[in-house]
């Protein structure tokens, strides 16, 4: 199985790496930028000489450049190949590139990463939809990659991410809240015991992964939360929580402290 991967950040390389390990032969490549070189796995000088022969080609490249990598890519890639998604999305988008591939005669999957993946590499549960799908869901299966088929149309993946991310980040928002007034009122550490035990067994190691990890990546969130906030508005319901949640995350992007 010859697998490329688009996107050396964070997430691209566990992919890469874990993958390889898992025995596929991955080649990776960075569209941004010249960074390490994979561990494992090959590193390849450009992103034609990584999706040439592939099978199927992983983006990892962030949303921002996800249109403009899709498209180089799909230019390369050899026909009736697999060109899978992973970037946090709109359902527009990924519906937009669905159709790019399809003229190009390549297999696309819109893929929802449900999960920050370095908490649980690439046994991270994902969700796929697309022409590719099956596919892909079968191929990735055989590699031991928790992944469910939602459909074959691109952008239901994406939205069900954004779906969830209305509560999750909302819920980061909420923590973020009640913390910054307890930490003014000298009550940090009661209040972060009260959210812990509602929260179940877990509850201590999930406060943490909210405050550290909406801190450490507000301005990703943010952006996916612009994505969130434009879905639900599309769906006609309200969306007064993603708009405050939005408006939490950029407040944190440029601070260090909870409270503000």
């Amino acid at each position: 199985m010859q697998i490329a991967v688009l996107g050396l950040g964070e997430a691209g390389r566990i992919y890469a790496e874990g993958l390889h390990r898992r025995g596929a032969n991955v080649r990776g490549f960075d569209p941004a930028y010249a960074g390490e070189p994979l561990e494992i796995g090959t590193t390849a000088p450009s992103l034609e000489a990584a999706v040439r022969g592939a099978e199927v080609t992983l983006s990892l490249v962030g949303a921002s450049a996800a249109a403009s990598v899709a498209a180089a890519a799909l230019a390369a890639m050899p026909p009736h190949a697999v060109f899978a998604d992973l970037n946090t999305a709109s359902p527009e988008l990924m519906r937009q590139l669905a159709s790019e591939a399809a003229a190009a005669s390549i297999r696309y999957v819109d893929v929802a990463i449900m999960a920050p993946v370095p908490r649980a590499g690439i046994d991270t549960p994902l969700l796929a939809c697309g022409t590719g799908a099956a596919w892909l869901t079968d191929t990735l299966r055989g590699l031991g990659v928790p992944i469910e088929d939602v459909g074959r149309e691109a952008g239901v993946a994406a939205g069900l991410k954004l779906l969830r991310s209305v509560f999750m980040k909302g819920l980061a928002a909420l923590a973020f809240e009640s913390l910054a007034a307890a930490e003014r009122a000298g009550s940090m550490e009661w209040m972060t015991s009260q959210i812990a035990a509602e929260l179940g067994p877990d509850g201590d190691a999930l406060v943490e992964r909210l405050i550290t990890g909406t801190k450490l990546h507000a301005d990703r969130r943010a952006h996916e939360m612009r994505d969130a906030r434009d879905y639900v508005a599309s769906l006609g319901t309200p969306n007064r929580m993603t708009v405050a949640t939005l408006e939490w995350l950029e407040c944190l992007a440029g601070s260090r402290s909870i409270a503000r």
